[in-house]
């Protein structure tokens, strides 16, 4: 009797201690075989790197599980965390069971209740199963839910002690936004042995792609409070949402006369409950806010689902529309592969410059041809969000908050431009970058954040941007690594206009303007009678002004626009370079556009260039303009059009085409930095010789230089670095024609006049030497003697022999030559074995014959001149 007394005892002692018994599992402690310890499946699980149960089993077509004991069956409620990183399916799915019979949960057998998240309806519903393995869904949740590739929820069931079942769903999993499916009431299984988790998967590309976390159960405890306002946010200029702490009764949450608000609002004109979120209310107002006002809000009568009512709370909200520049793209990490530290995923990062909280629910991120659209969040002031694509966040939540969104933008490696907008569609910021903002060839290989320098100078370009200097690769979520003052004191100037039509203008601008300035129609001034229309400030970067005329321009006419009182986005007012050129443009004919430097053996860390000459008098659009060389076989090759936007350049203007404009300014002389243009790539020109060709717009050659590394001077020990520069504009485009850039001149003119050029003078007599005195040190001044000729007619073959003082020939410069009737031939003071000669008085012997066996003899003078030492 006392044994079986103990017995009794033992069993109600432990049953009661059952009862009350809470389990809660985060998995922080590594493992999931003790405190509590799971059993099931154990290798077809692991605790990964983020402290979650994640699953391990790499079977197609399999089933597995995990469960731990527990005794909690009434009065309880059930909370945990679910990960699905695929798209689920009726044979891919997840079952939470709440209250199961046995540890194994793979047995038909076993019986009690589980949460289904996924199955064909992609639902996250309610089913009680028997032990005969009949199941019966008793709550049905909303449809399609998780019918996206990547699901994150957390999941709350409840039962209280009169059996009602209470199923939420937070597909936000953070445990703030809950959302009731339903209730029921069911009381077919009052006790359990064990909690756990079932997985069906069927083919590899589901394979550990399922997480688990925070698992609460404890006892249930009636909701008896009211429900709380979280947060009151303008969502428009008339409209609020307020954001309660748990679901409302739909009656009472949408009667506008529980809210009134101040400073003249009163009541709402609607008041609606969010179909998706049961916590979240919709008031919309009759009035227009004012900016900036604070208004209060008070609610009465505000029922939550078990009835308990709000009486008189309260809450603040204020509008403010937020302008431009207030939230801006402060990081971006376009190539995270080789990886440094960082994910091997793509981001961005904003920053809230203003001083207010700014909501950036349907603000998007376009980049090419995707749109992301953010979701609800309140960005505070001075704060960042990391922004990814939704399969990335994850990644990225423990570096501070993050945004998950779809359509996320491409990124591009090699650049892009990527542009914030306003749910309104204005353009608050947009960056635009490539390889060259990384200045650094180590990390522009991959790995490493592109960071924003000084974050109150938004709009300036590479200059305010650079690699991270963060030794994890990048600063996401926090404050930049190369973080400092970068003022822009630098006046915008005006680089060029275009005449898109006969009757608008579109002006480039080397920055972003003050957009407010530039539509003014008092800052601009044209010539020859064009009166304005109206003007526009084009976004995204506000750097182009298109200006619309009233009366058309005239072919085969130049006209200029002159601008003043306009300013960059930091205040500093446009003074000089603010006038500039436009016309009708003409198609370009054979040589009206030629070949005036070519830099096809660039300095060590330098790039090529060409740089393009108009001889014509057309006004001549660049984007009708292409670059190329030759193939193998000699067909035109690797064409690039020169410019993406329509660009003039005008008679005698320069043109200079290069892929890294920056580059090249930092390695040359630059006297005239608007006349660089960037270009994608350029075709590749060999070191040693190549074909440079400039075409049409209908692929017709104009120019082609056929360069040699030869053509460079004989007495250069190092031809690297050093540019090929077209002597005469009129001449042909052979190696006679070009010269090496002169060392004085920094071995390059990209942009401005040859150091080399050399003007022919008019032939007067039948041969003419100019300049009667040269020196040919290189240095671009006079290194070459030009022997000119003009024959009566055509047909002369001429020999030309060079005599010094002693009459000793010292170079046969050319020998059987056919003349036309006029021209020239010059000599570099170099004897016929590429010697440097010494100074002193030379006779230039020239003998001209033709068929008709007339001949004739010339004999000029010219003195070579030496430096002294």
């Amino acid at each position: 009797m006392c044994k079986i007394f103990f017995a009794f005892f033992l069993f109600l002692c432990t049953a009661s201690f059952n009862s009350n018994a809470q389990l809660t599992e985060d998995f922080s402690d590594g493992n999931f075989t003790t405190s509590p310890a799971w059993t099931g499946n154990i290798t077809d699980f692991i605790v990964n790197d983020q402290f979650q149960l994640q699953s391990n089993n790499s079977t197609v077509n399999s089933v597995f599980y995990l469960s731990t004991p527990n005794t909690l069956a009434i009065k309880t409620e059930w909370t945990f965390w679910v990960q699905m990183a695929f798209n689920p399916s009726s044979a891919n799915y997840i079952d939470a069971y709440l209250i199961a019979s046995a540890s194994d949960l793979s047995l038909n057998t076993t019986s009690g209740y589980f949460v289904r998240m996924g199955g064909t309806d992609d639902e996250i519903s309610l089913f009680r199963k028997n032990s005969s393995g009949t199941i019966t869904k008793i709550i049905e949740g909303a449809k399609h839910v998780l019918n996206t590739s990547n699901n994150v929820m957390r999941v709350k069931v409840t039962r209280d002690e009169n059996d009602q079942w209470t199923l939420w769903r937070d597909v936000t999993g953070t445990g703030n936004q809950f959302v009731a499916e339903g209730s029921t009431v069911d009381n077919t299984y009052q006790n359990t042995a064990f909690f756990g988790f079932l997985v069906k998967q069927s083919t590899a590309s589901f394979f550990q792609k399922h997480f688990f976390d925070n698992i609460v159960i404890k006892n249930y405890v009636p909701d008896l409070t009211a429900p709380s306002i979280v947060s009151a946010v303008a969502t428009s200029g008339k409209s609020v949402d307020i954001l309660f702490d748990e679901p409302l009764d739909k009656s009472s949450s949408e009667r506008i006369e529980n809210y009134f608000a101040s400073n003249g609002l009163g009541m709402p004109a609607s008041a609606s409950l969010d179909v998706q979120n049961p916590a979240l209310v919709h008031l919309l107002f009759s009035q227009q806010f004012i900016n900036g006002i604070n208004y209060s809000l008070i609610i009465e009568g505000v029922k939550d689902l078990a009835g308990n009512a709000q009486s008189n709370g309260s809450v603040n909200f204020s509008y403010y529309t937020p302008q431009r520049y207030d939230v801006i793209i402060s990081e971006v990490f376009p190539d995270p592969s080789p990886q440094v530290g960082l994910p091997l995923l793509k981001f961005l990062e904003l920053k809230n410059r203003s001083a207010r909280p700014i909501n950036l629910q349907g603000w998007k991120l376009k980049d090419g041809n995707s749109t992301a659209t953010l979701p609800f969040y309140q960005l505070q002031p001075d704060s960042f969000v990391i922004v990814t694509a939704t399969n990335s966040a994850t990644a990225y939540m423990n570096y501070g908050s993050t945004l998950g969104v779809a359509n996320f933008p491409a990124l591009n490696i090699t650049g892009t431009t990527v542009v914030l907008q306003s749910a309104e569609g204005k353009t608050m910021h947009a960056m635009q970058y490539d390889l060259s903002f990384y200045r650094n060839e180590l990390k522009k290989e991959g790995g490493w954040t592109l960071e924003m320098i000084d974050t109150n100078n938004p709009c300036s370009g590479i200059s305010n941007w650079a690699v991270s200097a963060h030794p994890s690769g990048g600063t996401p979520g926090k404050r930049n690594s190369v973080a400092g003052i970068n003022k822009d004191e630098t006046a915008p100037h005006l680089i060029n206009a275009f005449a898109e039509t006969e009757t608008k203008i579109l002006l480039n601008f080397n920055e972003s303007l003050d957009s407010l300035l530039a539509v003014n129609q008092a800052h601009y001034t044209l010539d020859n009678g064009l009166t304005i229309g109206r003007i526009e400030a084009l976004p995204p970067f506000y750097n182009h002004v298109a200006i619309h005329l009233n009366n058309p321009i005239l072919a085969g006419k130049i006209y200029s626009v002159t601008v003043k009182n306009l300013t960059d986005c930091s205040g500093n007012v446009i003074a000089s370079k603010n006038t500039a050129k436009f016309g009708m443009a003409d198609p370009a004919g054979e040589r009206d556009v030629i070949i005036n430097e070519i830099l096809f053996n660039p300095p060590p860390m330098g790039v090529d260039y060409v740089e393009i000459y108009n001889r014509s008098n057309k006004n001549i659009d660049l984007a009708q303009i292409y670059l190329a060389n030759r193939n193998s076989s000699g067909a035109a090759s690797s064409i690039q059009q020169v410019s993406r936007e329509g660009r003039l350049i005008f008679p005698g203007e320069f043109a200079l085409l290069t892929s890294d404009p920056e580059t090249v300014k930092s390695q040359f002389i630059t006297t005239n930095p608007d006349a660089f243009i960037k270009m994608n790539s350029l075709p590749t020109y060999a070191n040693t010789s190549g074909n440079v060709l400039v075409l049409n717009g209908q692929g017709n050659v104009i120019d082609e230089v056929n360069y040699s590394d030869k053509w460079h001077f004989k007495l250069l020990k190092n031809a690297q670095g050093v540019s090929l520069e077209r002597i005469n504009y009129d001449g042909p485009s052979v190696a006679s024609n070009f010269h090496s850039a002169s060392a004085s001149n920094g071995y390059g003119t990209p942009g401005f006049k040859n150091s080399q050029y050399l003007e022919e003078a008019e032939v007067k007599g039948e041969i003419t030497v100019v300049p009667e005195v040269f020196s040919p040190d290189h240095d671009g001044v006079d290194d070459l003697v030009t022997i000119e000729y003009r024959f009566p007619k055509a047909g002369y073959v001429a020999n030309i022999t060079i005599f010094d003082g002693s009459g000793r020939p010292v170079r046969y410069l050319q020998k059987n030559s056919l003349s036309g009737v006029k021209g020239y031939f010059r000599w570099d003071g170099l004897d016929d074995k590429n010697r440097r000669l010494p100074q002193g008085v030379y006779i230039i012997y020239t003998e001209i014959f033709n068929l008709e066996g007339k001949k004739k003899i010339f004999k000029n003078s010219v003195v070579l001149a030496r430096r002294s030492g």
